[in-house]
């Protein structure tokens, strides 16, 4: 098989390998019941649904998910519906969890969104919101790299082969003029696919000289000693980029949009109160961390990781097309049709009725 084919037909199946999840149930750990989220007097179940399953990662990219938990939005728009998280490692495990039946709705990265959507011929998923921008940096050590030029020959680490991070890398890396086997990840830089846990460890053993990570994990190498090298929100028109979409299975919008619609309520209503109250949002994006995970994050990790943080209903649609073309451009994927993968319908709605000025598709909405 030619090396092009090879890597393409990698990225391709990457949606369908189940990883390591934090529970033993399959896909993703069930969080304990948060006390904050109690159900009104007399409320009725929402499409008469008993419960609405929504995935999300420990990240702080996920902060609208978070938050949503904690102060008990989702289950106020959902009245007696019961709502429950799941929390994922990686998208290509949310993504079998959402082509499975066994979430509903989730939080999650653009590239295992588009892989997910290509991979099925458009037929598993929508995308039906934003969520947040930013929150991506590439750290270092600070004594092997002192520059941006100083990446070259070093060993960075990324997520996880063909993950938004990866793809991000790679293109920065050929903006650059070096050349990187994207499947190996040698080259004139060397990628070391690496999770996101371990990856702090990794760079205190010296096993990397750095890493292009999401928060919190850029800000606990930070804590470490590494240096912030490079934001890629520089790199964005306008400083922005999606680093978190909202998808739903597509056979649960068809059958149960008035569920759909009362997640998105509870969405917007907490990037409101994100943007409104940012130390209170912050406080409690971090006790749900701790909820999900039995551990906070420290001040010296979360207080510069949430400032890099943008969150935003506004899916930033034509940053996701340019991140598929990044992708394209690599040699991770062929050159994919996105028309359809965005359903934003019930999400303006939402901020109709909010008052709020409507979003936009880029020209891929269904």
């Amino acid at each position: 098989m030619p090396a092009t084919s090879a890597l393409r037909r990698t990225f391709a199946v990457i949606a369908a390998l189940p990883l390591l999840t934090l529970a033993a149930c399959g896909y993703g750990s069930q969080a304990e019941k948060d006390d904050t989220a109690k159900v009104a007097a007399g409320a009725k179940k929402t499409d008469g649904l008993d419960t609405v399953r929504i995935g999300y990662f420990g990240n702080l990219t996920h902060g609208t998910a978070l938050v949503g938990f904690q102060k008990g939005f989702f289950q106020k728009e959902l009245g007696a519906t019961q709502v429950k998280p799941a929390i994922f490692n990686a998208g290509p495990s949310e993504i079998e969890a959402l082509n499975s039946g066994s979430i509903d709705i989730g939080w999650i990265g653009p590239s295992p969104a588009i892989n997910g959507y290509t991979k099925s011929d458009g037929k598993s998923l929508k995308i039906i919101g934003g969520s947040a921008s930013g929150g991506v940096k590439l750290v270092v050590n600070p004594e092997k790299i002192k520059s941006l030029k100083d990446v070259k020959g070093k060993k960075i680490a990324t997520p996880q082969l063909g993950n938004t991070q990866d793809v991000a890398f790679l293109n920065w890396a050929s903006d650059q003029g070096w050349k990187v086997d994207a499947q190996s990840g040698k080259g004139d830089v060397t990628v070391v696919r690496t999770d996101n846990k371990i990856t702090p460890d990794a760079y205190k053993s010296g096993s990397v000289d750095g890493a292009w990570v999401p928060e919190p994990t850029a800000s606990k190498l930070v804590a470490a000693g590494a240096k912030v090298l490079l934001d890629e929100a520089s790199l964005w028109p306008d400083k922005k980029f999606v680093i978190t979409n909202i998808i739903v299975r597509q056979g649960f919008l068809k059958e149960h949009p008035k569920a759909v619609e009362a997640v998105l309520k509870a969405a917007v209503e907490s990037n409101k109160w994100i943007n409104a109250n940012p130390d209170e949002a912050k406080a409690a994006a971090n006790k749900q961390l701790e909820t999900d995970s039995g551990k906070a994050l420290p001040a010296a990790v979360i207080d510069p990781a949430w400032k890099s943080i943008q969150f935003t209903d506004d899916p930033l649609a034509a940053t996701l097309n340019t991140e598929a073309e990044h992708a394209v451009k690599a040699g991770l994927l062929e050159k994919p049709n996105l028309k359809g993968i965005y359903d934003l319908t019930l999400l303006n709605e939402v901020l109709k009725a909010e008052g709020a000025s409507a979003v936009g598709d880029a020209g891929l909405g269904s």
